[in-house]
């Protein structure tokens, strides 16, 4: 068995990548109810050319609430009452987007389910692809490495 020496870097290493993982795992859809005569909103983080799905399902009285996308320049797109929405979009400035669910108009209760995907881009590369280019690249360095270092011993 090969003693490992100065393993200290190697952890840190492993949990920084698992980290980095566990980060980009985040959940992105949710439930939650809108009452009725009230309004209920959602914040997305955005940045320049993020590719963002936005789909929500309404359950409850006629199934339809009315729906406002406040995008990031402050552009405001009204799609009207609607039970199913589905839509994509890329981003153009940074900021928030605000997702606006209002059933003003009605007494009953209505329960939304939301799922939304924003995919962040990288020089123009997907944030996965990049972060996978990046750790084979660090990878390939330190086997390159590895074998000169042992060919002068």
């Amino acid at each position: 068995m090969v003693p490992v020496r100065n393993s200290l870097p190697h952890l840190i290493l492993f949990f920084m990548v698992l980290f980095m993982f566990v980060k980009l795992a985040a959940a992105t859809s949710t439930s939650f109810t809108v009452l009725g005569g009230e309004e209920a909103t959602r914040v997305l983080k955005l940045a320049v050319e993020d590719r963002v799905l936005i789909s929500f399902t309404v359950v409850g009285g006629d199934n339809a609430i009315r729906f406002c996308l406040v995008f990031p320049n402050g552009t405001v797109r009204d799609f009207g009452d609607l039970g199913y929405f589905h839509y994509t979009f890329v981003c153009d400035f940074e900021g928030d987007c605000v997702l606006r669910f209002s059933n003003v108009g009605s007494s009953v209760d209505k329960l939304v389910t939301l799922n939304y995907e924003v995919e962040h881009y990288i020089f123009g590369v997907p944030q996965m692809l990049f972060l996978a280019i990046v750790i084979a690249t660090v990878c390939v360095v330190m086997v390159a490495s590895f074998i000169l270092l042992g060919k002068f011993h």
